[in-house]
């Protein structure tokens, strides 16, 4: 067995451990794996440990995995920030976006969006705890962007991402994360249909899954240290 399948062992048992403590189903939430900076062979080697969905940062540099590794039914996510000249990229490429904060970036890759690929699927990162320098939507916001984003053809709409600033324990990371959720079902309470929350990372998995997180993004807990 190779390091990073020991590695996605031992995380699929923390999730499952979390998702057992917190009283929810078994496969309640889906392991997003964190590949950036990593090589096609880091992933090829989670792919035969059985992991399917990864999460890239940089975009150059995830367009040249996704062309190596096209052959393989990988579902990529892009999870770091979207610069206007990179909006075509993300959209051409990828199959799930985690960061769209602004309505001109929704648009741009809602027009993008090649008619012979499927509607990419969207969440709208926030900013819930106001970190400085952090990207995300204010929370008070998040409503008019999610209503915008959701009337977008090409795009949809599936949730909120968020991350927060690191916490010194279970219970303040608790506290964090609930907010994302209530802020989500307050969403849903106003008419849309949100099923995802992109939430937690090696860390801080647990408060995540505790909270209603429905997608952990893991990277150094499985490929190791960058």
């Amino acid at each position: 067995m190779t390091m990073i399948a020991a590695n996605l062992q031992d995380v699929r048992a923390r999730l499952a451990a979390a998702c057992q403590a917190a009283g929810r189903a078994p496969g309640a939430v889906q392991l997003l794996a964190v590949s950036k900076t990593f090589g096609p062979e880091a992933v090829v080697q989670a792919f035969d440990a059985g992991q399917r969905a990864f999460g890239e940062n940089y975009i150059q540099e995830a367009v040249q995995k996704i062309a190596v590794l096209r052959h393989l039914p990988l579902e990529w996510h892009c999870i770091g920030p979207i610069q206007s000249n990179k909006t075509r990229l993300v959209a051409e490429n990828f199959d799930w976006v985690h960061t769209v904060d602004q309505f001109k970036t929704a648009t741009r890759l809602n027009e993008q969006r090649p008619a012979a690929l499927s509607p990419l699927q969207v969440c709208i990162q926030v900013n819930i705890d106001q970190g400085l320098n952090k990207s995300g939507v204010e929370p008070h916001d998040a409503l008019t962007l999610a209503l915008q984003v959701a009337r977008l053809p090409r795009l949809r709409l599936r949730g909120l991402m968020c991350i927060p600033e690191p916490c010194a324990d279970f219970a303040a990371a608790l506290a964090v994360h609930t907010r994302v959720k209530t802020l989500m079902d307050q969403l849903n309470a106003k008419g849309l249909s949100l099923d995802t929350l992109s939430l937690g990372m090696s860390d801080d998995l647990e408060a995540a899954v505790s909270a209603g997180s429905t997608l952990v993004r893991v990277g150094t807990a499985i490929f190791g240290k960058r």
